[in-house]
């Protein structure tokens, strides 16, 4: 086995190192596990309508990255206090799906570590008194499989609570939906000698426990360190799904919206139906006033990007006024996105 432990702290350069390693790298029948941590993010899984999933307005005020991974599953939240593993393997080695195979070896792990109560359960959970520190998602492709999870050790949980809340009357999808579970942080369950340990330390720990050793000095030769060439690749990866707006919000599945809200010059009640991330179609209710036919605007709006922005422009373009006298423009814009 061969282990890789990521120095970035950005998701999604690190979905694009996991990509880029399990597809273009040969190791021969030897695994690879990878071990990451990165700042504020939400990843959500391939088939998930992304806006469906995430409290749009709190992810853009705190500056929480927003990205898609290749693989099915339920939307996840993760921060510095979150550490993300991943096995590779050649996809005859594992059967698709099995995910108490991949995670039995860190369950083993994390048991010497204290966490005696930790377990597989479900589909792809890990729990610990009964309650989720761990989600995993696979995915497989030219012959290898890589499946990946996270491991909440001391992950801001007020936050999961609010970034990954939608209210309940913005959205109607095909997208696969989250279920939500009760979650917990791994650190109280450890061992007191591990009450205090940080991030970096609880990874190379875990690497130590997987390869048996006393020191990582041990298994130097194991460790597999990206290079300059390789990076350049990474970085090609990176750019064309994680930090690409098609991937991450275009890519969602057909939906529909519901918009109302009552204003002092009246009530706005917009229906939107988006597919691929744009406005197919659009149509307003309400008891607004305006000299213009609310009609046109929906024209203008039609196949434009279902992005607060680019609706904005738009909006600004076009003159709100006319349709909906005496509503400010950046209000009908909060609105509609």
């Amino acid at each position: 086995m061969r282990y890789v432990s990521m120095t970035s702290h950005n998701i999604g350069m690190n979905l694009a190192t996991e990509q880029y390693l399990m597809n273009d790298k040969d190791f021969g029948n030897e695994p690879l596990v990878l071990f990451y941590y990165e700042e504020p993010c939400i990843i959500v899984g391939r088939n998930q309508n992304t806006l469906e999933e995430i409290n749009h307005d709190y992810v853009k005020e705190h500056n929480i990255r927003v990205t898609r991974r290749l693989s099915g599953g339920g939307a996840v939240y993760q921060d510095m206090g979150n550490l993300c593993f991943s096995f590779v393997v050649p996809s005859d080695s594992e059967e698709f799906g099995d995910f108490k195979s991949f995670t039995k070896p860190i369950v083993e792990v994390l048991h010497q570590m204290g966490a005696t109560t930790a377990e597989v359960s479900g589909r792809n959970d890990i729990l610990v008194d009964g309650k989720k520190f761990s989600g995993n998602a696979m995915y497989t492709k030219n012959g290898k499989t890589f499946s990946h999870g996270t491991l909440m050790l001391d992950v801001d949980l007020s936050v999961v609570a609010k970034a990954l809340h939608v209210p309940a009357d913005k959205i109607a999808s095909k997208g696969i939906k989250s279920v939500r579970s009760r979650v917990t942080n791994l650190r109280p369950f450890l061992s007191p000698e591990y009450q205090d340990i940080d991030v970096p330390t609880f990874r190379d720990d875990l690497i130590k426990g997987l390869f048996h050793v006393d020191s990582l000095d041990d298994i130097k030769d194991k460790q597999y360190v990206v290079t300059p060439e390789d990076q350049k690749e990474i970085d090609k990866i990176y750019e064309q799904y994680y930090n690409n707006w098609d991937w991450v919000y275009g890519k969602s599945p057909e939906f529909t919206i519901k918009r109302r809200k009552h204003f002092d010059m009246g009530t706005i009640d917009a229906r939107m139906d988006v597919k691929n991330g744009v406005v197919k179609n659009i149509k307003f209710y309400g008891d607004f006033f305006g000299p213009e036919d609310v009609a046109d605007l929906a024209k203008k709006l039609t196949g434009v990007k279902y992005d607060h922005d680019a609706i904005l422009a738009v909006l600004e373009k076009s003159g709100t006024q006319q349709y909906f006298n005496g509503i400010p423009t950046t209000q009908v814009a909060d609105l509609l996105a």
